[in-house]
């Protein structure tokens, strides 16, 4: 499975708990797979096959590779990651520091519409159920015993409500590029 598809199938099983259930009772072995049949497939073998017009495949990228090419578009993330930093002050970075932040959080607010995962500000006491996922809470210190656990919390954590990376739509050759040089005529 390639990294793109990988990429949309997480963000769909994400979104769509329907979906996301249907595939863990795939994994825990409970269903067994579904492959829906098309209309043509139903037909009956005595019907003339539909000839449909071949479309040319569209150039494929990485949804990582869009994402970066945005941080580095709209925010310059890269030249700020890649520059050696020894030759600037702390406040000549912290000053170019704002701007790549304040412009990386938009790009990322704008593809992945973050929000926290509890309102529970950081410092406050907060339980967990009796029953949790994992990937909801990580759990550190003296961890003993059987959930619900009792603890402070240290960071209230992300969750993602939407995956809207741009569709790539240039030239293959041209999918490992994340940004292009600059000339100035």
């Amino acid at each position: 499975m390639g990294f793109v598809t990988a990429t949309k199938a997480f963000c769909k099983l994400l979104f769509n708990r329907e979906l996301s259930d249907s595939f863990q009772q795939l994994l825990d072995g409970n269903l067994s797979p579904r492959i829906a049949q098309t209309p043509a497939e139903s037909t009956p073998a005595s019907s003339k096959p539909v000839s449909k017009p071949v479309a040319k495949p569209a150039p494929t990228r990485s949804d990582a590779i869009s994402l970066l090419a945005a941080l580095q578009r709209e925010a310059r993330l890269l030249d700020i990651v890649n520059e050696s930093l020894d030759q600037y002050s702390d406040e000549q970075v912290g000053s170019a520091a704002r701007d790549v932040l304040r412009d990386s959080g938009k790009v990322i607010e704008r593809m992945f519409g973050l929000e926290p995962l509890t309102q529970t500000a950081d410092g406050s006491p907060l339980e967990t159920p009796a029953v949790f996922d994992p990937a909801e809470f990580r759990l550190t210190g003296n961890v003993s015993g059987e959930a619900p656990f009792r603890g402070t919390v240290v960071h209230h954590g992300w969750k993602a409500t939407r995956c809207d990376v741009p569709q790539w739509s240039g030239k293959s050759s041209a999918a490992q590029i994340v940004a292009p040089v600059e000339l100035e005529i």
